[in-house]
């Protein structure tokens, strides 16, 4: 692809670049040189620099320019840019660092991705190569744990979602809200994204880590503490709320009889692992770890690779309606089992019982109302899961 012809496909797809920094005077320079013999649609976020970033800046009076007096953070800077390139008009921002591992020929490869992809809701990150020699060891094990994290938050897989050299569709950004200013946000961004129907993928790109140029601003205890508290955050938006939101979406789109047919009873998965999906559901339903269910059926479906959709509906057993009833069998059983006589009613449970003064009884109870239900609605549903899926063989073979 020559300058010219990709100069006019940045222009039509109406791209720009967006360039952070802070005190990268070292790099600064060769970055935006080698931006510039791609295109003029650049946007440089001085984040408060106290270097000779502002003397190199004054050469550059082509380009746009946002000064941040004092150091926010990237997340910051990135915000900020994004709202200037979406007042000017454009609808896609790629990113680059200023501090030289980049290389600026690889934004033809985030334009060949963007013309060539059928969905055009896309967030493209350049995946660079961790086991290259130059990389440092705490920057491939923090890609690791970041790319492990947003699997779990998101179940998509990509082998970087560190790198700050991206595309992002400036639209699809703004009608999401965010939080976070420093390096985290680029770890919110993609996540938020990636549950708003935005496609995230990777794209490969080149990098170079070169010590005596590169200066790099990540604190590892500050923000990998950040980093985490934010992941848990993300968890647990995600088991509150994304999960179950997607549920209901689907339910309410298909209808009831619709998605039981096809993502209960006519999902790929098998009879096992729906059976398996269905226990997991029941007993987390009935156990008694109230307040986190929905956190748990979550996140032991995602570790144990279960159907989420059917381990969720599942544990929807103690929904409020039927709390008192789960509370009343609970504690008869451990009544039972401990060989004491409390006289219960269900009665009782329905007039604001005090389970903690029986806390021994129902926690034995509960842990055996959700075991011996667990197994007996697991085997059941195996036996029907597996009656289905002949019948279903039988259908098409026939």
């Amino acid at each position: 692809m020559t300058n010219e012809l990709l100069i006019n496909k940045i222009n039509n797809l109406k791209i720009c670049v967006l360039i952070p920094t802070y005190n990268n005077e070292r790099t600064l320079k060769r970055v935006i040189d080698g931006v510039l013999q791609y295109t003029k649609n650049i946007i440089i976020i001085n984040d408060g620099a106290t270097d000779s970033t502002a003397q190199i800046l004054e050469n550059y009076s082509q380009v746009q320019h946002i000064f941040i007096p004092k150091n926010q953070g990237k997340g910051n800077a990135l915000r900020q840019g994004f709202i200037k390139a979406t007042t000017l008009g454009y609808h896609y921002a790629i990113t680059i660092d200023s501090d030289g591992q980049h290389f600026p020929e690889d934004i033809q490869a985030f334009v060949a991705a963007l013309e060539q992809s059928k969905n055009k809701n896309l967030l493209l990150i350049g995946a660079r190569n961790m086991s290259h020699e130059t990389v440092p060891g705490k920057s491939s094990f923090g890609n690791k744990f970041s790319n492990f994290w947003f699997w779990f938050e998101t179940g998509i897989k990509l082998t970087d979602t560190q790198s700050g050299f991206r595309m992002y569709p400036l639209k699809a950004l703004e009608k999401l809200k965010f939080y976070t200013k420093k390096f985290e946000f680029e770890i919110e961004v993609i996540v938020k994204a990636a549950w708003n129907d935005v496609e995230v993928k990777n794209i490969p790109i080149k990098v170079l880590y070169d010590e005596t140029e590169r200066v790099s601003h990540f604190r590892p205890f500050k923000d990998f503490t950040r980093i985490s508290i934010l992941n848990t955050c993300l968890i647990l938006i995600l088991a509150f709320y994304i999960k179950p939101r997607n549920l209901f979406r689907k339910l309410k789109k298909k209808g009831i009889k619709r998605f039981f047919i096809e993502d209960f009873l006519g999902h790929q998965d098998t009879p096992t692992k729906k059976a398996l999906s269905v226990a997991l559901g029941v007993f987390i339903g009935l156990s008694p770890f109230w307040g986190f269910h929905t956190l748990l059926v979550i996140s032991l479906a995602v570790l144990f690779r279960l159907n989420k959709a059917i381990s969720f509906g599942f544990s929807n057993v103690s929904l409020p309606p039927f709390i008192p009833f789960v509370l009343y069998a609970s504690s008869k059983i451990g009544q039972t089992i401990l060989g004491v006589d409390y006289n219960y009613t269900l009665d009782m449970f329905k007039n604001g019982f005090e389970i903690t003064d029986h806390l021994k009884t129902y926690l034995v109870g509960s842990f055996t109302l959700a075991i011996l239900s667990a197994m007996v609605l697991g085997i059941l549903s195996f036996v029907l899961f597996t009656i289905f899926n002949k019948k279903n063989i039988t259908l098409q073979n026939g």
